[in-house]
């Protein structure tokens, strides 16, 4: 990589003295510093002076861009992507370097805008740098980021395409009235929760994999389902597997948004705990591990989940995205067992005018558009552009 191009990148980002850390081969990371209010981190990747275009990388909720999209059994999508021309930059939002001492009012503000803030600035920065055409990928909370910048930015010719992986826009008032009720109850708790000061959420992942690591033949404390053949805890390990497979089935407020899960696999309960038979599909367990082992704190702003909530309600007074102001091309792919077919969204944007490609991949949990093996075949080719 151009290590001047990285040198002006960071001067443009404010980056100040601090130098750019080398990751490995053509791969940076600046820290955007900003006082108080935290800092965000913006990886580069590629060849600034052969690539024929930027791509933003925006991670979904809790991620940052090195677990979601620099870790893969083989190639990661970074890479993928690096190596089919692009030049790579990844934005990780400021809560992937919270400490739990840092949590303040600073938190309140990190919803959808909060975080396009951040984003449009490392945009300009890029745009004032290189002069490159632009994407924005984004996976989960970062699709739904990508979707709201393009919104934001409908005037921009420089912006090219809009890369959509398994994400939840509105649901259809039609034909899905009890997703939309759902999901603005769900709108109400988090903004009661950030009226009571509850700033971030931890999803439990990292926990997850630890005491999995750990101990994992122990008993988790969770019990197993009724349906179960025998009665007896979860082990820690089985219980992360069926987190996995199962996300939906599990306890949290926003966990029955997958219709199955965060990875495929299934989950076959003995008749004691320790005849528990689980397997992963797509995603081999020592890629999730990978993924997991890199993340920062892992929270997720309360803020920014109370945002995409209110887009799957369509509650508007929450926060909008203006669907049908949407210019650039979208390219839309949700996981079966993700994020599902709820393509109301995908039709809103269509119906502005702009060109929308929209598919659902079979077989796939939301982490596996990102980690599976195969996802280079099922995912990432097809998000390429088309001559």
């Amino acid at each position: 990589m151009d290590g001047d191009l990285v040198g002006r990148l960071g001067a443009a980002l404010g980056c100040g003295e601090t130098a750019a850390l080398p990751l490995g081969p053509g791969h940076h990371r600046l820290v955007v510093p900003d006082g108080s209010a935290g800092r965000f981190a913006v990886d580069v990747l590629g060849d600034g002076g052969t690539a024929h275009r930027v791509v933003h990388l925006l991670p979904g909720g809790g991620l940052n861009v090195a677990a979601n999209y620099g870790t893969a059994q083989g190639r990661s999508l970074a890479r993928f992507l690096a190596d089919h021309g692009y030049l790579v930059i990844g934005t990780t939002p400021r809560e992937d370097a919270l400490a739990a001492d840092r949590i303040g009012p600073q938190c309140a503000g990190w919803g959808l805008d909060g975080h396009r803030a951040d984003l449009e600035r490392v945009v300009a920065a890029v745009r004032a740098v290189t002069g490159l055409p632009y994407e924005l990928l984004g996976h989960s909370a970062g699709a739904a980021l990508a979707l709201a910048t393009a919104a934001a930015r409908n005037s921009d010719r420089a912006l090219r395409r809009v890369l959509v992986l398994d994400t939840t826009g509105p649901y259809d008032p039609g034909t899905e009235p009890e997703l939309v009720a759902r999901a603005g109850a769900l709108t109400d708790l988090f903004q009661r929760q950030l009226a009571a000061g509850v700033l971030t959420v931890d999803p439990g992942l990292k926990g997850l994999f630890a005491r999995a690591a750990a101990a994992p033949d122990a008993p988790s404390g969770l019990p197993r389902p009724q349906s179960a053949p025998g009665a007896g805890q979860f082990s820690n390990l089985g219980l992360l597997h069926y987190a996995l497979t199962h996300t939906r089935e599990l306890p949290g407020p926003a966990n029955w948004i997958h219709h199955r899960g965060h990875s495929g696999g299934s989950y076959a309960f003995g008749a004691t705990p320790e005849e528990d038979r689980f397997a992963l599909t797509h995603t081999p367990l020592a890629v999730w591990q990978e993924a997991v082992a890199r993340l920062g704190s892992g929270l997720q702003p309360t803020a920014l989940l109370r945002d995409l909530a209110a887009v799957w309600a369509g509650r508007t007074d929450v926060h909008r995205i203006d669907w049908a102001a949407i210019r650039a091309d979208v390219v839309w792919v949700n996981a079966e067992f993700g994020r599902g077919d709820h393509d109301l969204g995908a039709r809103l944007v269509r119906r502005g005018g702009a060109r929308v490609d929209y598919r659902v991949v079979p077989g796939y949990g939301h982490g596996d558009v990102a980690w599976s093996a195969t996802a280079e075949r099922d995912v990432w080719e097809p998000l390429l552009p088309r001559p």
